[in-house]
């Protein structure tokens, strides 16, 4: 008998810490609540020197999330963020910065996209001439 009443007490004490924060949210002000929900904005970038992703290896990679706010691995999420948002997420509309000058020196650079972006799965891959180009790209977006 005593086993069953240990039991049952440490069934409630865990019911009720689970349950106390969610209890919060209830009895919450008006003015606490968020206003709307967000689609969620999360994406990993990678790149490596190569044409296919089949044969090139990720050199690095990083973090983004742009929603509920910036925020991830990437060294400049805030303008990457505001970036995309510019593009609606569109990674193909992001278009070199004008007055970027580059050589026409071919060493191929690859990078991936993989994630959401605003609540839609994307998967995303392109390959530059150069890593000159790449970074003049989208400003920050591929500059990490």
């Amino acid at each position: 008998m005593r086993n069953t009443a240990r039991w049952a007490t440490v069934l409630g004490l865990t019911a009720a810490a689970v349950c106390a924060p969610l209890s919060g949210v209830a009895l919450a002000a008006q003015g606490d609540a968020p206003s709307a929900l967000y689609a969620p904005s999360a994406l990993v970038l990678t790149v490596g020197h190569g044409d296919s992703t089949a044969t090139v290896t990720p050199e690095r990679a990083v973090t983004l999330t742009c929603a509920p706010g910036p925020s991830g691995t990437h060294p400049a999420a805030a303008s990457a963020c505001a970036d995309l948002n510019h593009v609606s997420g569109d990674f193909d509309a992001l278009t070199m910065r004008e007055g970027v000058f580059c050589t026409q020196q071919y060493d191929p650079v690859l990078v991936t996209v993989d994630g959401v972006w605003q609540g839609q799965r994307v998967s995303y891959e392109r390959v530059f001439p150069n890593a000159c180009v790449m970074n003049a790209h989208g400003s920050s977006v591929f500059a990490f």
